[in-house]
């Protein structure tokens, strides 16, 4: 959700419990705006929190002129001071991956994992219990790119892309009609497209290239890891992840009002597909 409409935002998203106190709203108000000076953004995204045992992490993201350029994330544990993360990578990922349960809200907690690793000795080859250590900031940073990724969302013509490449923000876009906001085909993932690139030009020939430039939730797998719900007497439509658990977007039709915000565990639902 854009930092600019904050409380809009959050009333909007607040159906499905995504409420912040009064406090860290005006703090989030405060620090966000300074954010956004600072490191000379072009949007600040209000990204959500991730609940932990002993404190919750709360996440910004920072856009350049590009939408789709890599962002820039932050996490702060109070709403006021906020410390830049690095960028996610395939090793992060892996590393990240044997770390299971909850986060303890401690950016220097150390996770232990045993595993078994060959060692040679001459001619000898034999496997040995090498304890590995990972980082929750490295966690952190592992899961926000999966969400990212994977729930992620932004409404058809929200954005647009331009000749020359760049993907802006669509000033005319004036929102979804009620028929086209109940379509999961109307949304899209908000990065960079992968399963479009695998379409045919049969597929790509009703597409409009400087809208249709990402690839759309309604062929996500496992089908049916969204949930669609008309709230407020048809004045709100809202996605839920049954995916990622937490994740919520917002559309208010015929108006610019949407977004998304993640609150939850940090927890990927990987028994989804048995449960559909």
């Amino acid at each position: 959700m854009d930092a600019d409409s904050l409380l809009l935002s959050l009333e909007l998203a607040s159906g499905s419990g995504q409420g912040l106190s009064p406090d860290r709203r005006a703090s989030l108000l405060t620090s966000l705006t300074l954010v956004k000076r600072d490191y000379r953004y072009d949007r600040v995204l209000f990204w959500g929190r991730i609940l932990g045992l002993f404190a919750d992490y709360y996440i910004a993201q920072g856009l350049s002129e590009d939408q789709l350029a890599p962002r820039k994330t932050l996490y702060s544990l109070n709403c006021m001071e906020w410390s830049l993360l690095p960028p996610a990578t395939e090793e992060m990922t892996v590393q990240a991956a044997v770390v299971k349960g909850r986060f303890m809200g401690d950016p220097s907690h150390e996770y232990e994992h045993t595993e078994l690793q060959k060692v040679n000795e001459g001619d000898k080859v034999f496997e040995e219990e090498v304890v590995v250590q990972v980082k929750e900031e490295t966690r952190l940073v592992s899961v926000i790119d999966q969400i990212d990724k994977a729930v992620a969302v932004i409404p058809r013509g929200a954005l647009f892309k331009t000749p020359f490449g760049p993907v802006h923000v669509n000033r005319t876009f004036e929102g979804l009609s009620l028929s086209e906001a109940k379509k999961l085909s109307s949304y899209f993932h908000f990065r960079e497209p992968v399963e479009l690139k695998n379409k045919t030009l049969l597929e790509k020939a009703d597409l409009d290239p400087s809208l249709d430039f990402m690839d759309s939730l309604e062929h996500d797998i496992p089908k049916g890891s969204w949930s669609v719900q008309m709230e407020r007497g048809r004045a709100l439509v809202v996605l839920r992840s049954l995916l990622w658990p937490g994740l919520t977007f917002y559309h208010a039709p015929r108006t610019k009002n949407c977004g998304y915000i993640y609150v939850g565990t940090g927890e990927k639902n990987i028994d989804l597909p048995f449960m559909l």
